[in-house]
C-alpha cells in the first residue's frame, strides 16, 4: 500500500514539473532598450513554441545583415489576427523589438508596421500590452 502512495505521489510531482520545463526566460533579452529595425522580410517562420520574422536589415555600411525576432506562437498570433501569410518575402517593414543582451542580431517582437502603415502589435514597448496584439490599445 505504502509503495503505491509513493508512486503516485513521484508520479504526480513528475507530471507537475513538465510544464514548468516547457517555458524559457526571456533574460536573454534587454527589456530596457527598444530598437527598431527597418528592413526586408527575408521570411516569416510560423512555427512551434514561437514564430520567427527573419529580416535582412542594412548595417552602417549599407551592408544587409540578417535579424531573427523571436515572436509568440501561432496560437496566440492567430488569436490576434496573423495569419501565415501577414508577413511574405520581399516585404519591407520597420519593427520595434528588444534586443539581444548579447549584441548579436536578434530580438523580441514587439509591435511592426506594414507597407501599408498598419500597426501590429506594441510599437512603444508598454508594459501591460501583450506582443502580437493589433493596434497599440492599452491594457491588454
Amino acid at each position: 500500500m505504502n509503495s503505491r502512495i509513493f508512486a503516485f505521489a513521484g508520479l504526480a510531482a513528475v507530471l507537475c514539473a513538465v510544464p514548468a520545463d516547457a517555458h524559457h526566460s526571456f533574460a536573454m533579452f534587454d527589456a530596457n532598450k527598444l530598437t527598431t529595425l527597418k528592413g526586408t522580410v527575408k521570411q516569416f517562420q510560423w512555427t512551434n513554441p514561437h514564430a520567427w520574422i527573419i529580416m535582412m536589415v542594412n548595417d552602417e555600411q549599407g551592408q544587409a545583415v540578417q535579424w531573427s525576432i523571436e515572436m509568440n506562437g501561432p496560437s496566440g498570433l492567430a488569436r490576434d489576427g496573423w495569419v501565415p501569410k501577414t508577413l511574405t518575402p520581399g516585404m519591407d517593414i520597420s519593427v520595434v523589438i528588444h534586443p539581444l543582451r548579447d549584441g548579436n542580431k536578434g530580438g523580441q517582437f514587439l509591435g511592426l508596421t506594414l507597407p501599408d502603415g498598419k500597426v501590429l502589435g506594441n510599437l512603444e514597448g508598454r508594459p501591460g500590452n501583450r506582443p502580437g496584439r493589433e493596434g497599440n490599445e492599452g491594457g491588454n
